[in-house]
């Protein structure tokens, strides 16, 4: 008997041989720990129960696909990275190297060209949130795989993270109460009121990060399903093969829309370091020329 995932999808192999080992012993301490938290602090204030919102608590449903699945997407996106890079050499790059360092090339660009030139030290993150969103995009293209980003835990997962980062970034560089002063705003006299405007529209930021790649995703999955089951086999084979390109753009201009939107949010809160050198020098000059005058 094959379980549905989410959308009228069969539930992959690869997650029904992980619950199959592993969800009896993840699926007791669910009912053991997990279960009496929800219960006790969380939906009985609301006159329901885990059970009522996440399903019953069984070995088969214990570790959820898109759990597994984006697991694996962070697996995946390791072991393309170094396949791509294979033996690095400045006189003879490999085609995969050429590849990667395309990829660096676009992305540096964006991120000097959205948060400035001290942007570079957030590159990392960044990447990673390309890489990794673009890895588990795609993923739905292929066998056995479904799009851990076709699930709204994933990807407000993936937005909360965001979230949690840029702010991290902002109270780092100019303490908290620095950090705070910014959302009110320039002008006193409205400071109040634009502050809570802008606490109100930076919480919802996670939000609209996750809903937006999620529904985007989901969309594209569902339409595919739709089309390939209008006349089967034929549609089953030949229209998804057409519209790969189509599906491999989505998933890239998704890519983008979180990563820079992340970008523009880092930029809100940080800035390039003072030049102290600089304007010690700036200063001593100001000050030769009072004394000559």
């Amino acid at each position: 008997m094959f379980l549905l995932a989410e959308g009228g999808h069969h539930t992959p192999l690869i997650v029904e041989f992980v619950n199959y080992y592993l969800g009896e012993t993840i699926c007791r301490l669910q009912i053991k720990y997990t279960k009496p938290l929800w219960d006790n602090y969380v939906f009985r204030h609301f006159g329901t129960s885990a059970e009522k919102v996440f399903g019953p608590y069984t070995p088969e449903n214990a570790i959820p696909w898109y759990t597994i699945m984006f697991v694996i997407a962070c697996l995946l996106t390791v072991v393309i990275i170094w396949i791509l890079k294979g033996k690095l050499s400045e006189d003879d790059p490999s085609s995969g190297q050429l590849t990667l360092e395309s990829a660096f090339l676009v992305l540096q660009n964006m991120v000097k060209d959205v948060i400035g030139e001290h942007g570079m030290k957030y590159f990392p993150v960044v990447a990673t949130f390309a890489c990794l969103i673009f890895v588990s995009n795609i993923m739905g293209l292929f066998p056995l795989f479904m799009a851990p980003t076709a699930n709204l835990n994933v990807t407000l997962a993936l937005g909360i993270t965001s979230f949690v980062y840029y702010n991290y970034i902002g109270i780092k560089e100019n303490g908290l109460i620095g950090h705070l002063a910014h959302f009110a705003g320039p002008i006193w006299w409205i400071a109040p009121f634009i502050f809570l405007i802008e606490i109100f529209s930076n919480f919802i930021r996670p939000f609209t990060l996750g809903i937006r790649l999620f529904a985007n995703m989901f969309a594209d999955e569902q339409i595919a399903l739709i089309i390939a089951g209008l006349y089967p086999p034929f549609t089953q084979f030949f229209v998804p093969v057409i519209l790969l390109p189509l599906a491999v753009f989505i998933a890239l201009v998704q890519t983008l829309v979180f990563t820079l939107l992340s970008m523009i949010y880092i930029s809100e809160v940080s800035h390039p370091p003072h030049d102290h050198h600089k304007s010690k020098s700036n200063s001593h000059n100001s000050g030769e020329l009072v004394a000559t005058a």
